[in-house]
C-alpha cells in the first residue's frame, strides 16, 4: 500500500486504508470511541489485519476526516470489505466461520469491557428503563453483534385472517454453511467450552470452526428471583428488539412457579418489553432446552391484538382480568 509523498504531492490512500479510516470515523460518530482513541483504534486494526505497509497520509486523513470510503458505507459493509481483503492477502482462510471470527474481533477494538458497559447501562436506567434498553440495543447494532445486514434479507409481511392480521416472517438471515465449513468443523478439535450457545461464558468468546464468534458479544447483568440472570439481544432477531434473558447457571429449562415470578419481575424492570417462555418440552418448545432462558422484546404479536371469545373472573383474585382469546389454539 505505497502512498508516499512525492515532489510535495500526496498519493491518495489505498482502498484498504480508506476503509480503515471510514471504520474509525464511523465508530467515533456512533460514540463507540472518542476522537482521542482514533490512532490507537486504527493501529489495532492494522495489527489485527496484518497490514505491513501503511501510507503516511493515513494520520492526516484521520485528523481531518477526509479520504474515507463513501459516506453511505455502513459498518457491516466496511467490515465485510476488510475481511474480503484479508482473505485475498491470505491473512484469513476462505471459510465463513473464520471470517465471522475476524469480523467480530475487529469490532472488539471499539468496545468497552462488560463491566464498563453494565455500569453505563444502569446509570442510564436511572433516567428510565426505555432509555437504557435504547442505548444497549443501539450499542449491540453499532458493534455489529446484531447482524443488521443479514436481518434485512428477511421477508416480513402481514396476512389477514379470521383471527386478525397475522405477522409472517420468512427467516433468511442465519448464514448457511458451505461444504468447506462443514468439513473444517468435522476436523476441528472438539471442545465443550462454552457448554452451550446461551451460556454466560460466550461473552467475548472468539469462536471456532462450527461455533459462532462472540468476541463483540455483551450482556447486561440483572437479578431475577434472587439469582443472577442476563439480558442480551439476539444476533439474528425475529422481531423488534428481540432479546434473550438467560440464567447464569447452566441448567435445563423448567416451567414452574418461580419461572412466572421471574417473568413478572422482568416486566417490572422493563415495562416497555414483553417476555415469555418457550415450552420446556422437546420439539414442541422449539428452543435450546439445556439452558434456562426466556425471550422478549419490544413488539406486539398478533395474539396480543386478538379479540376475546368470553371473559371470566377469579373470585380469589378480583384484580385479575381473565378471558379466552379468539385464537386457533387454546389461549387464556
Amino acid at each position: 500500500m505505497a502512498a508516499a509523498a512525492r515532489g510535495g504531492r500526496t498519493m491518495p490512500l489505498s482502498t484498504t486504508e480508506q476503509l480503515l479510516a471510514s471504520l474509525v470515523q464511523l465508530a467515533i460518530s456512533k460514540d463507540l470511541i472518542t476522537a482521542d482513541d482514533r490512532f490507537f483504534a486504527v493501529n489495532r486494526l492494522i495489527a489485527r489485519l496484518q497490514i505491513d505497509t501503511v501510507s503516511p497520509e493515513l494520520g492526516p486523513s484521520l485528523r481531518t476526516g477526509t479520504g474515507t470510503a463513501p459516506a453511505s458505507a455502513s459498518t457491516p459493509e466496511i467490515i465485510d470489505a476488510l475481511v474480503d481483503d484479508a482473505v485475498r492477502r491470505g491473512v484469513c482462510a476462505d471459510l465463513s466461520d473464520l471470517q465471522e471470527i475476524l469480523a467480530a474481533d475487529l469490532m472488539t477494538i471499539f468496545l468497552d469491557k462488560p463491566s464498563s458497559i453494565n455500569s453505563r447501562f444502569w446509570q442510564i436506567y436511572r433516567t428510565g428503563p426505555r432509555q437504557a434498553t435504547d442505548w444497549f440495543y443501539r450499542l449491540s447494532r453499532d458493534s455489529n453483534y446484531i447482524q443488521t445486514a443479514s436481518i434485512a434479507r428477511n421477508i416480513c409481511y402481514q396476512a389477514p385472517s379470521t383471527y386478525g392480521d397475522l405477522d409472517i416472517t420468512i427467516n433468511l438471515s442465519k448464514p448457511e454453511k458451505n461444504p468447506r465449513d462443514i468439513a473444517a468443523a468435522k476436523t476441528a478439535r472438539s471442545s465443550s467450552y462454552p457448554l452451550c450457545l446461551l451460556c454466560a461464558e460466550n461473552e467475548g468468546y472468539a469462536g471456532r470452526a462450527g461455533y459462532p464468534a462472540r468476541a463483540n458479544h455483551r450482556m447486561i447483568r440483572l437479578a431475577l428471583g434472587g439469582e443472577p440472570w442476563y439480558i442480551q439481544y439476539s444476533p439474528y432477531s425475529y422481531y423488534n428488539e428481540h432479546c434473550i434473558v438467560l440464567a447464569e447457571s447452566h441448567r435445563d429449562m423448567k416451567i414452574d412457579r418461580m419461572g412466572f415470578q421471574r417473568l413478572l419481575e422482568f416486566i417490572t424492570l422493563f415495562p416497555h418489553y414483553f417476555v415469555g417462555s418457550n415450552a420446556d418440552l422437546p420439539i414442541v418448545g422449539g428452543s435450546i432446552l439445556t439452558h434456562d432462558h426466556y425471550q422478549g422484546g419490544r413488539f406486539e404479536f398478533a395474539m396480543a391484538r386478538a379479540g376475546e371469545d368470553f371473559a371470566f373472573a377469579l373470585p380469589d383474585w378480583p384484580a385479575v382480568k381473565c378471558s379466552v382469546v379468539r385464537w386457533p389454539m387454546s389461549v387464556l
